[in-house]
């Protein structure tokens, strides 16, 4: 009785499907009316006591998005070399397409959150699990609407946001790199690249307790 119909169904499971984390970007535009609507798919989303988190910073200054593929790159070198043995193999991936797409965004964790107590009392890394499901709605919005999203990570959040001028509760957590692409990947790009394959369902769904009964087929 509530359900939508079966073709917007199928469209919300295909969004789904077919979301990637992109790193290959073309320089076009985007438009500023499409960038609305993603900012509002994302403000849209769940938030554990309706905190509602998240802020964005939309980066427009071509020098401070340089910067911040300086901060990323210096993560990316540490973390080959935290990898060890996949230190040459992780070097060869692309990580990030900021200085390609045609929109950076920083999301950030907003200041004050300790004043946030209903769902974070024993939990407070709920702020973390609101913000990405924010991002995760932008993400499934740029998916229907044809436009790659990247969430790059690798970054250190303070020196990030010593950059930015955050308050000092206020954290950094994901650039997002969006933009149009040629093409979206046909798996997500690390499975591609054999860095790791998707886990069998069934072996990661239990009944009852953990590790037991496991309940998917």
């Amino acid at each position: 009785m509530n359900a939508y119909p079966q073709t917007d169904i199928d469209a919300v499971y295909r969004a789904i499907r077919e979301r990637r984390d992109m790193r290959h970007f073309k320089p076009d535009p985007v438009d500023p009316a499409l960038l609305q609507r993603l900012l509002q798919a994302a403000h849209l989303a769940p938030s554990v006591g309706f905190m509602q988190p998240w802020r964005f910073i939309r980066i427009t200054d071509t020098a401070l998005r340089q910067q911040l593929h300086a901060e990323v790159e210096v993560e990316r070198v540490a973390t080959a070399k935290a990898l060890g043995q996949r230190e040459e193999e992780f070097m060869k991936l692309k990580v990030e397409g900021i200085l390609d797409c045609g929109e950076v965004l920083v999301a950030a964790l907003m200041d004050g959150r300790e004043r946030h107590v209903f769902g974070r009392r024993t939990l407070p890394e709920m702020d973390i699990c609101s913000i990405a499901c924010a991002i995760q709605n932008m993400w499934l919005a740029a998916r229907a609407e044809g436009i790659g999203l990247g969430w790059v990570s690798l970054f250190d959040p303070q020196r990030l946001g010593a950059l930015l001028g955050l308050p000092a509760e206020a954290k950094a957590v994901a650039i997002l790199c969006i933009g149009h692409v040629e093409a979206f990947y046909d798996k997500p790009m690390l499975e591609q690249e054999n860095w790791a394959q998707r886990q069998n369902l069934a072996e990661l769904v239990f009944e009852n307790g953990w590790g037991a009964g496991q309940a998917a087929g």
